[in-house]
């Protein structure tokens, strides 16, 4: 069933399913970003930094994000329409190779826009590791279709 602007409301929860991150993901996303800085793709190397051993690039932890989003169903594929932008990113714990992560969303705001068919809607999402640190942070904002007025 298609979930419109009018369908969501200021304090909505959602939790996506969790995804463990392998090696081999991690490997393709780094090659195909172009990601090579040591302490990401060096364990010897990584191992004497203060991370102690290889972590994720960031920008690949609000990728994996987005996906785990999509594939929750919160934003329905038929009335969803664009991710407007990602603000206020942090990163707070390192993201490894074997760690499982799940994203927890809240909608903070909701706005109309000049267009009587399409919703702002503004939503904080929370990343967190299987022993519950968070790993990263983000506010977004999706342009949602509304019902149509009849």
């Amino acid at each position: 069933m298609a979930r419109y602007f009018e369908d969501y409301k200021i304090g909505d929860r959602f939790t996506t399913p969790g995804r463990t991150v392998s090696e081999g993901a991690l490997a393709i996303i780094e090659g195909l970003g172009g990601y090579c800085a040591p302490f990401m793709i060096d364990e010897e190397f990584a191992k004497a930094t203060p991370l102690g051993g290889r972590i994720a690039p960031g920008r690949a932890v609000a990728f994996l994000m987005g996906g785990l989003v999509e594939m929750s169903d919160i934003f329905d594929l038929e009335t969803v329409i664009a991710l407007m932008g990602l603000n206020n990113i942090r990163f707070r714990s390192p993201l490894r190779a074997g760690d499982t992560i799940r994203v927890e969303m809240e909608i903070t705001d909701m706005r109309e826009t000049k267009n009587p068919e399409r919703g702002l809607l503004i939503h904080k999402e929370i990343c967190k590791n299987q022993r519950g640190e968070v790993v990263a942070e983000v506010e977004g904002t999706h342009l949602i279709k509304r019902k149509t007025r009849g």
